[in-house]
C-alpha cells in the first residue's frame, strides 16, 4: 500500500517516490492523506510536511502553495520546499528567536505582516529539525 508523492518548488523537485502516508500543513489545519483518498485539491501553508516511508517519518519544510490528491497521488506545487534534513538545527534555533523577537517588536501594520510570516516561515523550519 503506497501513494507517490510528487513534491515540486519552481527551483527544484524536492520529493519524488513513494510514501505509506502524509500529514500535510493545509490553510484550514493539518490534514492526513492515505492510500485510497477522496480527490481533492487545498491550499497549503506554511509548515512541516511529515511523510511515513517504509523506514520512518520525514519532515519537509513547506512555504505554501497548492496540493493535488488523486488517484494515489499527491503532488504539491509550492513556493518553495527544503527537506527536514537539511535544515540545520542551531540555525534554525536562532531564526526562530529572532522571528519572535522581531514579531513582538512590530509595530506598524506593514511590519507586523513582514514579521509573522517570517515567524511562520523560521517556525515551520525550527519544528522540522525538533519534530522529526
Amino acid at each position: 500500500m503506497t501513494l507517490q508523492l510528487c513534491v515540486m518548488a519552481p527551483d527544484q523537485v524536492v520529493w519524488d517516490g513513494p510514501i505509506e502516508q502524509a500529514i500535510l500543513p493545509t490553510t484550514t489545519g493539518q490534514m492526513g492523506v492515505l492510500q485510497g483518498h477522496t480527490p481533492l485539491v487545498t491550499a497549503l501553508d506554511i509548515g512541516v510536511m511529515m511523510a511515513r516511508t517504509t523506514t520512518g517519518w520525514e519532515a519537509v519544510v513547506l512555504m505554501g502553495g497548492f496540493g493535488l490528491v488523486k488517484d494515489d497521488r499527491i503532488t504539491l506545487l509550492v513556493n518553495e520546499a527544503e527537506l527536514g534534513s537539511s535544515v540545520e538545527p542551531e540555525q534554525a534555533t536562532t531564526d526562530f528567536e529572532e522571528a519572535k523577537t522581531t514579531l513582538a517588536d512590530a509595530t506598524t501594520r506593514k511590519e507586523r505582516v513582514e514579521a509573522n510570516l517570517a515567524f511562520k516561515r523560521a517556525r515551520a523550519r525550527y519544528q522540522a529539525v525538533t519534530q522529526a
